[in-house]
């Protein structure tokens, strides 16, 4: 495996995103945006403050996690079904010196990039709207790709297992969906039964959620168990990520 040709991979996606970007903009930038005004200020009309913070602050830098979370998870599910299955850009990709596992390390760097991309796009959103109180919230943006690549992980994974394209509701509605609403973007997970905060725990949102949030707040210390499990998570879940997608695409 070279990364050399993995980033062939990449640039090869890239080329295709500058082309049909306006339409997965309007996915993954638009929906985020209409939560944040939706809850910010439809429900922050009713709870003012959580911990001392506006509401709407308090829900910001998770609405970040979540659009982080969203863009890997689409692209390595939808987008990488379709490219092996349907276009079939994989056997042309893999025609070339490219092999199968350059081929999968490009998916999971591009779903981490989309990541990047899409929560620096709300990162920017919710400081011009003075919804930050420190630009140390900049420092995030490692966060995202490394958060980015579990996403992309666990999508490659079950992209490797499912049967059809429409087999993904099962992904989105049984997991995304439950992890969306109890990694604490909304409330504090101290307010429900402390099993609920024990699972999210193990949940990659849960972190990325509490970095974002005290990036946002300038208190960097707070983030340093964290980040050693989301380090911990991408060398635990990227090697399944290859060995599945590895007998997907060899059967």
């Amino acid at each position: 495996m070279k990364i050399k040709r993995a980033f062939r991979v990449w640039q090869r996606h890239f080329t295709v995103y500058t082309k049909l970007y306006k339409s997965s903009l309007a996915l993954n930038f638009i929906e985020p945006v209409m939560y944040l005004v939706a809850m910010g200020l439809g429900l922050g009309a009713f709870v003012k403050e959580i911990n001392g913070v506006p509401y709407i602050k308090f829900i910001a830098p998770g609405i970040v996690a979540s659009s982080a979370m969203f863009a890997a998870a689409y692209e390595c599910t939808y987008g990488t079904y379709v490219r092996m299955t349907f276009q079939k850009t994989f056997d042309a990709i893999l025609a070339t010196p490219v092999n199968i596992n350059d081929l999968i390390l490009g998916e999971l760097i591009w779903g981490a990039t989309k990541s990047v991309l899409y929560g620096t796009i709300i990162i920017i959103v919710i400081s011009l709207f003075g919804l930050v109180d420190s630009p140390l919230i900049i420092l995030t943006i490692p966060f995202l790709f490394t958060v980015g690549l579990i996403f992309a992980g666990i999508s490659v994974i079950f992209t490797a297992l499912v049967p059809g394209i429409d087999s993904f509701n099962y992904f989105f509605t049984l997991f995304m969906t439950p992890m969306f609403l109890f990694s604490g973007i909304f409330f504090p997970l101290d307010s429900l039964p402390p099993v609920v905060e024990k699972i999210a725990f193990f949940t990659p949102l849960y972190h990325l959620v509490n970095i974002m949030r005290s990036f946002a707040a300038g208190n960097i210390m707070d983030v340093k168990w964290d980040t050693v499990w989301t380090i911990i998570a991408v060398f635990v879940l990227t090697p399944f990520s290859f060995r599945l997608m590895r007998k997907r695409i060899i059967k």
